[in-house]
């Protein structure tokens, strides 16, 4: 599919001058796991290059964020720069129906009234160029328009790395750097390069998206929210997600082959999929198109191994789950601030190896494998939240917490000590969760959003 015009049509670099012979750290990739790497890492005095191929700012998709993002941004000094920018403040996740019956919004400020219980909808574009600037600001020197060559791991066997890098003018540097941090998204440069990446067997999903005006949003006195809303069927699901510009970026989500082996073109297959998802056909009745469609497949994976002798990867090079808990960007800050942490420690000691670099991965894989677990039950068409929190209320907060990406501290996956169970008795018996009622009553102690 063609990208639509805009920020990545610019061709001037945001960051022009010539790259040095020698750093601790370069960082592949500006998103907004390396953003945030290179920002800590020059932030204490340590010599750091960020490097993107693209125009900064540029598209890029994953626009609903986490709760606990709040805390990363906290950290790198940027939650002003929210507010001058005015993005969209997200306040909770409503879900909706096959039928279209919505449940209540469920905010996130009934559960833990804080700081971090509101956040954002964010334009990529912005995001990562002020995550791009804030790393500038702390003393790393940033390049957009600035492509990988190649890149070499210790080739000397001294334990610093090679890189080359072309400029846009077109110039060639070589580069060396004590870490190499790869940042690169679903390029994945380092784990692609040694065989590390491992497509999700059970997540061979592709999306669909695009860009609305005039779509239907909240009247000004209520939040705004994430929608996600099913089809009819369930074989489908579409993201709805109001932002500043006046636009709703809209996305459906399903089995890559029932996607786009349907023999239509992504354009009939989105408009085929939204005549069966009644929340959505509502909501873009009046709505027009403004941007052509984009697919993406096949973009659930893991990787096997997360950091080596003066490398480590973060962000989506790392690994990425599905965009239905939007836990992408908080996770991809979040391995970003901690590998930050590790470099720092690692090159203030001379210690990095493997084991100094990649200190911080097991809690960190924990944490993602709990959200995982969440996103493999979403799609199991015979399991039921709503049935299974109407036995077991008493874990409402703790489904809460997995929602809003608290997944790092207390006991997140306490909750599947009955839900694994639960699940499997589900699929033997072939259950219907699609006759659960979002509307009916319930317990006080469980999230609305997870009742469809």
């Amino acid at each position: 599919m063609v990208l639509d015009p805009g920020p990545q049509a610019k061709s001037q670099p945001r960051m022009t001058g010539s790259v040095q012979p020698q750093y601790d750290c370069i960082v592949m990739g500006a998103g907004p796991g390396g953003g945030t790497v290179a920002s800590l890492v020059a932030q204490q005095g340590w010599k750091t290059l960020l490097v993107d191929r693209d125009p900064m700012p540029r598209f890029h998709v994953g626009e609903s964020l986490m709760p606990e993002t709040y805390w990363t941004f906290e950290r790198l000094g940027v939650l002003e720069d929210f507010r001058r920018i005015a993005f969209t403040r997200k306040y909770g996740v409503q879900f909706v129906s096959g039928d279209g019956k919505e449940s209540r919004a469920f905010v996130f400020s009934e559960h833990e009234p804080r700081a971090s219980a509101m956040t954002w909808h964010v334009e990529r574009a912005e995001l990562d160029c002020l995550l791009f600037d804030t790393a500038a600001k702390h003393g790393a020197d940033c390049r957009d328009l600035t492509r990988i060559i190649d890149f070499q791991l210790n080739p000397n066997g001294d334990g610093k790395h090679s890189v080359n890098v072309q400029l846009p003018d077109g110039s060639r540097h070589h580069v060396w750097t004590k870490v190499l941090v790869d940042a690169s998204g679903q390029q994945a440069l380092i784990a692609n390069r040694l065989g590390l990446v491992n497509v999700d067997p059970k997540l061979k999903k592709a999306a669909i998206w695009g860009y609305f005006s005039d779509a239907a949003r909240n009247p000004v006195i209520e939040p705004e929210v994430t929608c996600i809303l099913h089809t009819e069927d369930k074989l489908a699901w579409f993201w709805y997600i109001p932002l500043s510009d006046g636009r709703v970026s809209v996305g459906a989500v399903g089995d890559n082959d029932y996607l786009l082996k349907s023999g239509m073109s992504p354009e009939d297959r989105f408009e085929w999929l939204r005549r069966r998802c009644p929340g959505v056909l509502k909501r873009l009745e009046s709505a027009t198109l403004t941007t052509p469609l984009r697919v993406a497949k096949e973009f659930s994976y893991t990787t096997s191994r997360r950091a080596g002798d003066g490398w480590v990867l973060v962000g989506d090079a790392y690994g990425f789950i599905d965009p239905v808990y939007s836990s992408g960007v908080y996770l991809a800050l979040k391995s970003g601030e901690w590998a930050a942490d590790a470099i720092v420690e690692g090159l203030r000691t001379n210690d990095l190896s493997a084991q100094q670099l990649g200190r911080w991965t097991p809690q960190f894989d924990q944490g993602v494998h709990w959200i995982r677990k969440l996103v493999h039950a979403f799609y199991c068409n015979e399991f039921s939240f709503g049935a299974f929190m109407k036995e077991y209320p008493q874990y409402g907060p703790n489904l809460t917490d997995l929602l809003i990406g608290k997944v790092f501290e207390g006991e997140p996956g306490r909750i599947f000590d009955d839900l694994d169970p639960w699940m499997e008795k589900s699929i033997a018996l072939g259950r219907d969760c699609s006759l659960t009622d979002p509307m009916a009553p319930r317990d006080e102690n469980v999230p609305d959003a997870f009742l469809c």
